[in-house]
């Protein structure tokens, strides 16, 4: 009996203490959300629906990735296009923060829309034996950019996006992709209208790939042509990412977001709170940008 009261009094004291670590002031889930991401579901894409796809060059894998069509979708209109990249997978912290690495745990491209007047579209890795999503960094990189630049010429070709107005997001390893896949050749490069990386930004540190030093980087970065970036990180990074960039001399319409909260956690853009405010407010100024030159 005295054993089962210990561990009793064990358990609600960690209960407890789990309880103050998400409920601090400065954990993102100590705000509410506003917003909730639809389930996914079968059948072909239509408004207001998640639909996971492999195209049919990867008939027969797992290879695939998720397209949204916004409530307000209608046949003929075209719509702008968020083209997102997940977090690594395998990932938790103190602050039980958690990446799946999933196409389907994506919540960026969600959260900056509200699931109206946006193309949404997660994007896979391709692991390097082409069967399946690869959840920790890239897998095939060439793989990985072919099915980007065909996969976003479909959306756009099919479901009307605009190709004018295609923007890039990811969280974690999905925002060094930002730069290690969006830049990777001038090809890819010409698809985006801006971008929005949240925590992380390729070239402030070295990592365990190839091409992942500053140098690399830099010459990734040079195919940014002007395109403007919101750079969103938790803590300090920001400012990091801020002195790299200047360091390269590559200039740009750069934009840095402090998040404002502790966590390593793309769910903050389903809550209101200063950087999704000002998330939105940037991206409906990039589109207004473009399109006064069209």
């Amino acid at each position: 009996m005295r054993l089962f009261i210990l561990l009793l009094l064990l358990g609600t004291a960690i209960a407890q203490s789990e309880a103050l670590v998400v409920m601090s002031s400065d954990d993102i889930r100590s705000v509410a959300p506003d917003i909730g991401i639809p389930l996914i579901k079968s059948g072909v894409p239509r408004p207001g629906v998640r639909v996971a796809i492999t195209p049919s060059e990867y008939a027969g894998t797992n290879v695939h990735h998720i397209l949204y069509l916004p409530k307000d979708w209608v046949a003929g209109t075209q719509y702008p296009v968020i083209v997102e990249y997940a977090g690594n997978g395998n990932f938790n912290n103190a602050w039980n923060d958690v990446s799946t690495g999933r196409v389907e745990d994506s919540k960026l491209g969600y959260g900056l829309s509200a699931g109206e007047g946006f193309i949404w579209l997660c994007l896979p890795f391709v692991s390097k034996d082409g069967q399946h999503n690869e959840i920790t960094w890239w897998g095939d990189v060439e793989a990985t950019v072919r099915y980007c630049k065909n996969t976003v010429q479909q959306v756009c070709s099919r479901w009307g996006g605009n190709p004018d107005e295609v923007i890039l997001t990811g969280f974690s390893r999905g925002a060094i992709a930002c730069g290690y896949i969006g830049l990777h050749d001038d090809e890819i490069a010409d698809l985006w209208l801006a971008f929005m990386p949240y925590s992380h930004y390729d070239g402030v540190r070295a990592w365990s790939y190839p091409g992942s030093d500053r140098d690399a980087a830099a010459k990734r970065l040079k195919r940014i042509q002007g395109r403007g970036n919101f750079i969103v990180h938790e803590g300090a990074g920001v400012e990091a990412t801020r002195a790299y960039i200047e360091s390269t001399g590559i200039k740009a319409r750069f934009t840095y977001q402090a998040l404002g909260y502790r966590n390593h956690n793309d769910a903050w853009v389903l809550r209101d709170i200063p950087a999704r405010r000002a998330a939105r407010a940037w991206l409906q100024h990039e589109l207004e940008l473009a399109r006064e030159k069209r």
